[in-house]
């Protein structure tokens, strides 16, 4: 779905993933924090910037001709089976994409943890001197919606704020990310070196990305940081904020046999789907406990995946 990585590597158009970073300095709710009042006039991009915006437009006109970046949610054309959603469920909630291996974020699947959220989440949106008032008016509303609806889906607390979040999304442009690196340590404190780089230094085939942090040996998510990159047009826009979020939820992986869904590396969809709704009801479930390993979780995510699409118990 959405066209995102944490590392650029030599691949046309792939998907974005979720870090899970220790961060044992974190408090759970970080001090609030003034928001600078919004941009009347933007800064002029950088030609770098430039270069990137027209690089994303032809992206997505391009992706878009093909019948891709779908946002019909999925319909006749893709079904799929409980089995199938508790399959792909576990691939996606319960797998890593990435592991940090000598200060820096290497591609490598491996067995995980259930992880999610136990306190309520807060979105803070911040914005680069690009990001002009009009723009940002329209990013906030779209948290707020994609919040609500997140809350509805899962059960769980998901509110847009304006200062004292949990969960911050980044909305700049590639001048703004090279000088983050303050913003990022006065937001998680105990954020490491590794992870500034991947934000600062992100390639033109990152399109978007989540970091999420949690509390050394647990996996409970305490805080988390959305890259969306401002160079976007609408779509693509909405698409890293709908995959990001919901990836930093507790579905950190790509699977590249689920359908219909975001966290898939073809781009089929742009946004949420019902499958990907399906997802988040089943990662928030009471049943489920955060730290099941697969082989714990794999009976209760079937029965649930049978409860919510039909099949045989």
């Amino acid at each position: 779905m959405v066209l995102c990585r944490y590392l650029p590597i030599a691949v046309t158009l792939a998907l974005a993933a979720c870090v899970t970073v220790t961060a044992p300095e974190v408090s759970p709710i970080p001090e609030p924090r003034s928001e600078a009042a919004p941009n009347t006039t933007a800064s002029p991009p950088s030609e770098l910037s430039q270069a990137l915006a027209r690089y994303y437009r032809s992206s997505e006109a391009r992706l878009v001709g093909r019948g891709m970046l779908r946002t019909d949610g999925g319909g006749p054309d893709t079904p799929f089976t409980a089995d199938e959603l508790a399959a792909n469920f576990e691939r996606i909630a319960l797998y890593d994409e990435y592991e940090l291996v000598n200060g820096r974020f290497v591609a490598r699947q491996s067995p995980s943890t259930l992880r999610r959220w136990t306190a309520p989440v807060r979105l803070q949106p911040h914005f680069g001197a690009s990001v002009e008032a009009g723009r940002q008016a329209e990013d906030r509303a779209i948290l707020g919606t994609y919040a609500a609806r997140l809350t509805r889906l899962t059960g769980h607390s998901v509110r847009a704020v304006n200062s004292g979040g949990n969960y911050h999304v980044l909305f700049m442009n590639a001048d703004a990310l090279s000088d983050s690196a303050p913003l990022l340590r006065q937001l998680v404190p105990s954020i490491n070196d590794a992870t500034i780089r991947e934000i600062q230094d992100m390639g033109r085939l990152t399109y978007c990305s989540i970091f999420a942090f949690s509390l050394t040996g647990t996996s409970e998510y305490i805080a988390a940081i959305a890259v969306i990159r401002d160079e976007h047009p609408d779509l693509l826009r909405r698409s890293c904020v709908h995959e990001e979020i919901a990836q930093g939820m507790g579905l950190p992986n790509d699977s590249r046999t689920a359908r219909p869904t975001i966290f898939n590396d073809d781009e089929e969809f742009a946004l949420l789907t019902r499958h990907d709704e399906l997802l988040l009801r089943i990662l928030y479930d009471d049943r489920l406990s955060i730290g099941m390993t697969p082989d714990q979780a794999r009976p209760i995510v079937r029965q649930i995946a049978r409860e919510l699409v039909g099949g045989p118990s």
